[in-house]
């Protein structure tokens, strides 16, 4: 066995999370992309709000059981495997994931397919991460403003340009699943949801300042930022009430 055969996990709430830090989660995924196989693999940057619609919605709580990874990128997930017997080592999140993902692919000239938000957020976010990763080939992008008729053709081009990578933004309730259902059609080596991170990359948008990174409070600078997310955030402490009432119950399958 490899290193790599066994992914130590901690089951919160029948969601199998990745344990592992940030170096060995890319250690892991660089031999995925790398591998001969190249079979179609989804990651997953799973957060409170995103494990409350799993456990509301059975489709979406199957989604996520599907994934061949789920990484603790919210830090409400890091404090819920805290009371557990199996803490994860430290937040892996999605935003500096796809970077340090960028950064290993400049030693292997990986290619990257970007698809979703706006024409022009996406356009700024390929130029600036070919500024920034000069030895990744940005291989094709596409905004998310597409039907489901539209499927097909945009499953085409992305075939077509044949990415080691594919990082989809079009918001946690839309691009998991999205991946999810075509991610064999795809053939992608590599593939995650990153939500807002090309509106940071392009500059559309600032990420939270390090006080509240190092606070674990992203969630609260981007509430103050976007008020329009507070019935969204209502997730927030509604997980972390279930978690303290369920005690024991949490980590069963």
């Amino acid at each position: 066995m490899n290193q790599f055969e066994q992914v130590p996990t901690v089951s919160i709430y029948g969601l199998q999370v990745c344990r592992w830090g940030m170096e060995d989660t890319v250690k892991y995924l660089t031999h995925i992309v790398n591998s001969e196989e190249r079979r179609p693999f989804q990651v997953i940057t799973a957060n409170p709000i995103m494990v409350m619609k799993a456990l509301e919605e059975p489709e979406y709580m199957q989604v996520m059981k599907n994934a061949e990874l789920l990484v603790p990128d919210g830090t409400g997930v890091v404090w819920a495997a805290s009371r557990t017997q199996a803490p994860v080592q430290e937040r892996v999140a999605g935003f500096d994931l796809l970077h340090e993902l960028m950064r290993v692919g400049e030693d292997y000239h990986w290619k990257v397919y970007l698809l979703g938000t706006t024409p022009e957020v996406i356009q700024a976010t390929a130029e600036r991460l070919t500024l920034d990763y000069p030895g990744v080939e940005i291989s094709g992008f596409r905004d998310g403003y597409f039907k489901s008729d539209q499927d097909e053709e945009v499953i085409a081009e992305i075939r077509k340009a044949a990415p080691d990578l594919l990082f989809v933004a079009r918001g946690a309730e839309t691009q998991e699943p999205w991946i999810a259902r075509y991610k064999e059609q795809l053939g992608v080596p590599l593939m995650m949801g990153v939500g807002g991170s090309f509106d940071i990359i392009s500059g559309k948008s600032k990420r939270a300042p390090k006080l509240f990174q190092k606070l674990r409070a992203e969630w609260l600078y981007r509430l103050l930022k976007e008020p329009t997310r507070a019935a969204r955030m209502l997730a927030l402490p509604k997980f972390v009430l279930k978690v303290l009432r369920d005690k024991e119950n949490m980590t069963k399958p």
